[in-house]
């Protein structure tokens, strides 16, 4: 053992060396929490000036997180790795502390802090590039999809479940709700999501062209064939998932090809009697009533319940208003990367003015409304206000009067509740917007039990 004389001004010359010479920022407190010391690393980390920091409590300089000093003195033993974020510079750091001991006093708690704020900004950044990333490769999770609302909620359970099974999925709801993400999703999460999800718009193509494009064609078969023929989408989605958007817009031929496609696992391309095996998962869309279009003869029976095996109802805004401040917060941080923008927030006047409107083009109306109203204000603005959002429709809210039978129209006991808590259904149902949600929690109903009394009273 090598034995040192050192007096005691050697000794603190020597310790306030070590101080300035550490890169990690050090903080010392006396016996009752008041910083004594600090070395520069720490006035560099925490934006501190010395002066400002002695004689300062241990919580001075703590923005978010407990004090390991205060831990320290009251625990008398040492306080391991803790995350806590310091102020004024907002600076994440990990932080150790340990208890100044003095022939067996406790005397005071020393801390080194350890920035690592540079790391958790370059994990920001690549969660930020992972989601970009999904969404150019149209691979979301039920994350991605913006609501706590009842109703979305059941939803995301609902493609959850389906992502684990190879069943055909119909996904029903009304234009502008969102079903490709829903779609999307349900591709993501199954054994398929690292081969082609493929979506085709059946809507947007004629009966001949969608017919060609669904299953590729040979060389020659038709005027304006491409050489060599073409792979149609189902070959480019085989192992992965096709997504068949306005399903119902296909025609009763093009339906009973589609039909052998989901019974044989096989098709022909146009101009060919060459059969070709394919394995793809098919999800529909459609916001039209297909029950009713069997009925009416415009959509094969057969087919309809072959696509509809596992049916997912994608609910309008209008039934997930309390949705609607998530998705706006949602829009604004989308625009600002697509505008280069830096859009903080929305006022509650400008989110009451769209709590207020019906949204009949719902998710994909309000984006297009956050969406102008970004582009119409000026580059010093940052909360979008009232000014900016274009004149809305506000929903009818109608309530209808409680008769109360007379005397001389007298009627048994169960008549009366039931039209008793038929109108006073009608009324919550109105006054909450048509919110089905919402009025079942002011009933303090189940959704479920919701939907049975709204059938039973037939209010729509």
């Amino acid at each position: 053992m090598l034995n040192l004389k050192i007096n005691s001004m050697d000794y603190q010359g020597m310790l306030e060396a070590v101080l300035l010479a550490t890169q990690d920022a050090i903080s010392v407190v006396d016996e009752k929490g008041i910083h004594i010391l600090v070395n520069p690393a720490y006035t560099k980390i925490t934006g501190i000036d010395f002066d400002d920091i002695i004689g300062r409590d241990a919580l001075f300089d703590i923005e978010e997180g407990e004090s390991l000093h205060m831990k320290v003195l009251t625990g008398k033993k040492p306080v391991g790795n803790t995350i806590l974020r310091i102020r004024p510079s907002g600076k994440t750091v990990v932080a150790q502390a340990a208890p100044i001991i003095v022939n067996g006093e406790l005397k005071g708690s020393v801390a080194v802090l350890h920035d690592i704020s540079g790391i958790k900004d370059l994990t920001d950044k690549l969660e930020e590039v992972e989601k970009k990333l999904r969404a150019l490769t149209y691979k979301y999770k039920p994350e991605d999809i913006i609501g706590e609302s009842e109703a979305i909620k059941h939803v995301k359970t609902l493609v959850e479940k389906a992502a684990k099974v190879p069943a055909t999925v119909l996904l029903r709801g009304e234009s502008g709700t969102g079903k490709e993400l829903f779609a999307s999703s349900i591709h993501a999460q199954s054994a398929r999501s690292h081969s082609n999800f493929v979506r085709v718009n059946c809507a947007a193509l004629s009966d001949s062209l969608l017919e060609s494009e669904l299953f590729g064609y040979e060389e020659g078969a038709f005027t304006g064939a491409l050489k060599g023929g073409k792979k149609g989408l189902f070959e480019e989605a085989d192992k992965g998932t096709i997504f068949l958007d306005e399903i119902s817009e296909i025609s009763l031929n093009t339906q009973a090809k589609l039909l052998r496609v989901l019974q044989e696992k096989e098709i022909m391309r146009v101009g060919s009697n060459k059969i070709i095996p394919v394995d793809v998962r098919v999800i529909a869309a459609t916001n039209a009533d297909l029950a009713k279009e069997v009925q009416e003869g415009r959509f094969r029976e057969d087919l309809f319940y072959r696509i509809s095996v596992f049916p997912i109802h994608i609910p309008p805004l209008r039934e997930r208003m309390e949705d609607i401040p998530l998705l706006v917060r949602s829009f604004i941080s989308k625009f600002n990367d697509e505008y280069g923008r830096n859009i903080i927030d929305i006022s509650i006047d400008a989110l009451n003015v769209l709590m207020e409107h019906n949204w009949p083009g719902n998710v994909r109306e309000l984006e297009n409304i956050i969406g102008r109203a970004m582009i119409y204000m000026n580059l010093n603005e940052r909360i979008i206000t009232t000014s900016h959002l274009p004149e809305l429709k506000k929903s009818r809210i109608t309530t209808e009067r409680i008769e109360i039978p007379s005397n001389e129209n007298l009627t048994k006991l169960k008549d009366v509740l039931s039209k008793s808590e038929s109108e006073h259904i009608r009324k919550v149902y109105y006054t909450t917007k048509k919110n089905k949600t919402r009025t079942a929690e002011i009933l303090g109903i189940s959704l479920r039990s919701l939907y049975y009394k709204m059938e039973k009273y037939k209010i729509d």
